[in-house]
């Protein structure tokens, strides 16, 4: 029987700030290698016996996912779009309907897309562990046997402290973040493990307990399901019924109320980059972690990391600290402090600082834009195209624009103009013209864009025609 894993990528990661951000959040970024969180985490569960996965996200990652995913040669069964963020608890709902229209029999393997597993036969082998319970009508999670007293984590009661890999145990119930006194004790006992957020069961299982647990709930998923339309390859869930269900995680949903509950212990490395701190165990040697341009100096148990080229940070006698360099935002904090970094972008946030929330990048489904220097009255931009991308067919009621081709050739239109522009040509595009900006060639077009006008934002966008249905 095989297992379609269905990944949950709709969260926004504030704790990893400056380079983890609502527009950009952590599992789409190359945190700890050249692929990201969550191409690892699809590639992961690959193979014989997997299905191809059901991605759950929201509208702002879509063209990220497919583009993510099309990298690493993996195909979706299904890319469902959640309206509104509602936690975990909906979107595994909206995910099991899903499959039960083609598989109501299945398996179901529900993962967070932003975790590190780096042994992935490990992993599976606690999924293959876990298989017969499964298919028995039990509600697998997994639970990572812990190495320290950790305060960040949900943990997993188990009902004796028998543990062993490869194995399922049965689970007494589900234990808050505890305190350090409390953790240290947990870990004393023996008989409590991570909370993972990991789970394995059959989809009649699981919506058996969505009924029992959550009526309401589950009226209002299968409507907005029912009410779903396609856009391009996704699957829109229907707003108006979504709108009803609660924001509410799976844990306090279901689980904590289920009888049929199972454990399976993984004792490998595993970690959900939840804070800096994390990043720095799972990236130091020798107690430093350094990346890009960064120089340590007689320094300790530190993280330096610079996400700008040409921009060099040095830390010189530092002991505890993480420093992270961003475009247009630096951090500074001490690692056992790290967990605070969300109060820093709630902080930043009632300034309306725009670094809050926004990534340097802004990723767009025919490539990516940023901005590099922003005046009175103008705004200076890199732009870079993907082969076979295109820009809307758009006006702008409030600005001109300048585009400078530095890399490429592309096929410009100003109105009843079309024009081919290649590296160390420009053209104008004056306010109000009706302009697009393709990329016909196979190799990315990098152009420089000068805006000029009183109002210079994003929102001053009209589209007459979209190849990515954003008309």
């Amino acid at each position: 029987m095989t297992i379609t894993p269905v990944l949950l990528c709709g969260g926004s990661g504030t704790r990893l700030w400056p380079l983890s951000r609502k527009s950009y959040p952590k599992q789409f970024g190359p945190l700890l290698g050249n692929e990201s969180l969550f191409q690892g985490s699809a590639r992961r569960l690959t193979g014989p016996e997997y299905a191809p996965p059901v991605v759950v996200t929201s509208d702002d990652f879509r063209f990220i996912v497919t583009e993510q995913l099309s990298a690493v040669d993996i195909q979706p069964a299904a890319i469902l779009i959640e309206p509104e963020a509602r936690d975990t608890a909906p979107a595994i709902l909206a995910a099991a309907l899903f499959i039960a229209e083609s598989d109501p029999d299945g398996l179901m393997l529900v993962a967070p897309s932003d975790h590190v597993i780096p042994d992935a036969e490990a992993f599976n082998a606690a999924v293959a562990a876990g298989l017969n319970a499964a298919c028995s009508g039990k509600i697998v999670t997994f639970g990572i046997t812990p190495d320290r007293p950790e305060t960040g984590f949900g943990y997993l009661e188990l009902e004796s402290a028998e543990l062993g890999e490869a194995r399922t145990l049965a689970l007494k119930g589900f234990v808050e973040k505890p305190d350090a006194v409390r953790a240290a004790q947990m870990l004393a006992e023996g008989r409590y493990l991570w909370n993972a957020g990991i789970f394995l069961f059959s989809v009649a299982t699981i919506l058996e307990a969505f009924r029992s647990a959550q009526p309401e709930m589950t009226a209002a998923v299968r409507a907005s399901l029912d009410g779903a339309k396609r856009d391009l390859v996704f699957t829109r869930l229907d707003a108006a019924p979504w709108a009803r269900t609660q924001g509410i995680s799976i844990d306090y949903a279901v689980m904590e109320k289920a009888r049929n509950l199972a454990v399976v212990p993984y004792s490998g490395r595993w970690s959900d980059l939840g804070d800096w701190a994390a990043v720095w165990r799972e990236t130091q040697s020798r107690g430093l972690a350094l990346s890009g341009s960064a120089t340590a100096i007689d320094c300790t148990n530190t993280l330096l990391r610079s996400e700008v080229e040409g921009l060099e940070i040095v830390g010189i006698g530092l002991e505890d600290i993480v420093a992270v360099a961003m475009p247009d935002a630096v951090l500074v904090a001490h690692k056992s402090r790290t967990q605070e970094v969300k109060a820093a972008v709630a902080a930043l946030k009632s300034r309306n600082a725009r670094q809050a929330e926004s990534f340097p990048k802004d990723h767009r489904p025919w490539g990516w834009f940023e901005s590099l220097v922003i005046g009175d009255r103008f705004q200076v931009k890199r732009i870079v195209v993907k082969p076979g991308g295109a820009l809307s067919l758009q006006s702008h009621v409030h600005r001109a624009e300048h585009w400078i081709v530095v890399q490429g050739t592309a096929r410009v239109t100003v109105d009843a103009k079309v024009t081919m522009v290649s590296e160390n040509q420009s053209v104008y595009v004056p306010l109000g013209a009706i302009h697009r900006l393709e990329n016909p060639g196979k190799v990315p077009v990098v152009l420089i864009e000068v805006q000029t006008g009183s109002y210079l934002d994003e929102d001053d966008i009209v589209r007459y025609k979209d190849d990515y249905s954003r008309t």
